[in-house]
C-alpha cells in the first residue's frame, strides 16, 4: 500500500490503471469507513482512500481543530482491508491557495436539515469532493466509481444530484450504514461520548425506528409523531436538532399518498453532552 501527499504523485501512481474505485474519508477511521473500502475493491482495479479533514465543511464554532487525526492507525487498518493508495495531502497541498471557486448545491436540497443547522456545510462539501475526483480520476480510462456511507443520508443525494447535473462521469454507490451491536452507528465522532453518553447514544435510533413504526401501523400525523419523539429525547437529555420523517426521493416531507413502504426515511440529528450524531432509518 501506497501512502500519498501530493497530488502529482498520485496522479503518477494512478496512471498504469484504467478503473479506480474511491472512497473519501476524514480520516479516525472505525468498521464503517472499512466496508466501504472493501466495496470499493469489488469494482475498479485500484483502491484508492483519502485522509482529509476539510476545512470547508467545519462551522466556526465547531470541532475542526480537535477532530481526531490518526494517519498511522487509519494506515493501518486500510493495509489489513487491501486498499491500494491511501491520499493524505495537507491543507497547503489541496487549498494551496484561497479556495475562491466553490460548488454550491441549490438550496431545496442543501439547506434543509443538515443545511439548515450547519450553513455552508454541503458548499465545503461539494468542493472538495469535486476536487477530489479531480485527483483521483482525471486520468482513468475506465469506469470510475466512488462509495460514501448511507449514514450521511443527505450528503450522498447531494453528492448524487453533484454528479448528475455536472455529468460527471464516476458511478456513485452507498455503502449500509455500519452498526454497533446495540445499534448505535459507528461514527468517528462517538471517540467524543463518555461511558455513561456512550450507554445513552443507542436511543437516537431506537427513536428513528419508533417514528418509522408508528407510520407502518397507520398514523399519518407525522407533525404529532415526530413532536413525540423529540420530546422523549429532549427528557432523557439530548438536544435535539431535528427527528422528521421525509420522502428519500428528494427529502421533502411525504404527502398522504407516500407514506407507504419502502419510500420513506426517518433522519435524526441531536446532541449528546458535547457530542453531536447523525443517524437515520429507512423503511
Amino acid at each position: 500500500m501506497q501512502v500519498i501527499h501530493t497530488i502529482a504523485e498520485l496522479r503518477r501512481a494512478l496512471a498504469p490503471y484504467d478503473r479506480p474505485a474511491f472512497v473519501p474519508t476524514m480520516g479516525n477511521l472505525h468498521d464503517g469507513h472499512l466496508a466501504l473500502v472493501r466495496r470499493a475493491r469489488t469494482l475498479g482495479d485500484v483502491t484508492v482512500t483519502s485522509i482529509f479533514v476539510n476545512r470547508l465543511q467545519f462551522l466556526p464554532h465547531e470541532d475542526f481543530d480537535t477532530y481526531p487525526r490518526t494517519l498511522d492507525a487509519d494506515c493501518d487498518k486500510l493495509r489489513e482491508v487491501g486498499c491500494d493508495i491511501v491520499f493524505a495531502p495537507s491543507e497547503a497541498e489541496l487549498y494551496p491557495e484561497p479556495q475562491t471557486f466553490k460548488v454550491q448545491p441549490p438550496p431545496a436540497l442543501a439547506d434543509l436539515l443538515e443545511g439548515h443547522f450547519r450553513p455552508g456545510f454541503f458548499t465545503g462539501v461539494c468542493t472538495v469532493v469535486m476536487k477530489l475526483f479531480q485527483c483521483v480520476f482525471a486520468q482513468a480510462k475506465g469506469e470510475r466509481h466512488a462509495v460514501f456511507g448511507k449514514k450521511d443520508y443527505q450528503q450522498l443525494m447531494v453528492i448524487r444530484q453533484m454528479v448528475r447535473q455536472f455529468a460527471l462521469p464516476v458511478t456513485i454507490h452507498g455503502g449500509e450504514i455500519e452498526r454497533a451491536p446495540d445499534g448505535l452507528a459507528l461514527s468517528s465522532r462517538n471517540g467524543y461520548l463518555t461511558p455513561a453518553e456512550r450507554a445513552e447514544a443507542p436511543q437516537l435510533v431506537l427513536a428513528l425506528r419508533t417514528l418509522a413504526a408508528g407510520v407502518l401501523a397507520g398514523e399519518h400525523n407525522l407533525a404529532a409523531l415526530e413532536q413525540h419523539a423529540q420530546q422523549t429525547l429532549t427528557a432523557r437529555g439530548w438536544q435535539v436538532d431535528y427527528l422528521t420523517v421525509r420522502r428519500r426521493e428528494d427529502l421533502q416531507p411525504p404527502a398522504p399518498e407516500d407514506l407507504q413502504p419502502g419510500r420513506l426515511v426517518a433522519l435524526g440529528a441531536a446532541r449528546l453532552g458535547r457530542t453531536r450524531l447523525i443517524d437515520n432509518w429507512e423503511f
